[in-house]
């Protein structure tokens, strides 16, 4: 069996700057996923909140 996964694109999260690669779930979003995690989806929401005001 082959193994696939090092051939799979990756992308930097903004938030955490750690690198993520393609998942099955994400076939029909990839360019619009931006952030690794729900996680770092959220911080980033609130970094950007506090830094309004």
């Amino acid at each position: 069996m082959a193994h696939h996964k090092l051939t799979l694109p990756e992308k930097t999260c903004p938030v955490c700057l750690r690198p993520f690669a393609w998942r099955k779930k994400w076939q029909h979003c990839w360019d619009e996923v931006t952030y690794c995690s729900e996680r770092c989806r959220r911080q980033r929401k609130s970094t950007e909140k506090s830094t309004d005001g």
